[in-house]
């Protein structure tokens, strides 16, 4: 089962505080064991929304809105994505994630099986897409 840990924004890194020196070397050690567990697919921390911009979407309109955003509970900071086998596997490495303080939240992605009105041609040009993805990857 794939799982997204998204860490939340707050005020320091929405100001742009790096990490430092010794908080890196901590969060290096962490996906460290991550990968050596075999189930790091991914991660990275994002820079502050002042940075960045959202697209919102009314019907055929299409509305471009530059950061910062305001809201940093409702920010995301950085994410990992896990393969594990569990909620619960991902919910104890969580748990050891070297943070003081703060929040992460666990959502576990859909897997196409979820989505029962797809029809067996839709389910199969996702499949060649998951490939795809995966063959870029390697490249």
């Amino acid at each position: 089962m794939k799982v997204m840990i998204i860490v939340k924004s707050n005020p320091e890194s929405e100001a742009g505080r790096m990490p430092t020196d010794k908080e890196l070397a901590e969060m290096t050690s962490f996906n460290e064991e991550l990968v050596k567990a075999g189930i790091m697919l991914d991660g990275a921390g994002l820079t502050a929304s002042s940075k960045g911009a959202r697209v919102r979407f009314d019907g055929k309109q299409r509305q471009v809105i530059d950061g910062p955003f305001s809201e940093t509970k409702e920010l995301i900071a950085g994410f990992w994505v896990l393969d594990v086998k569990s909620l619960a596997e991902a919910l104890e490495w969580a748990k050891r994630i070297p943070f003081q303080e703060g929040e992460v939240e666990v959502r576990p992605y859909f897997e196409l099986t979820d989505f029962v009105d797809a029809s067996p041609e839709t389910i199969a040009r996702n499949e060649k897409l998951a490939k795809a993805t995966e063959e870029r990857k390697r490249a």
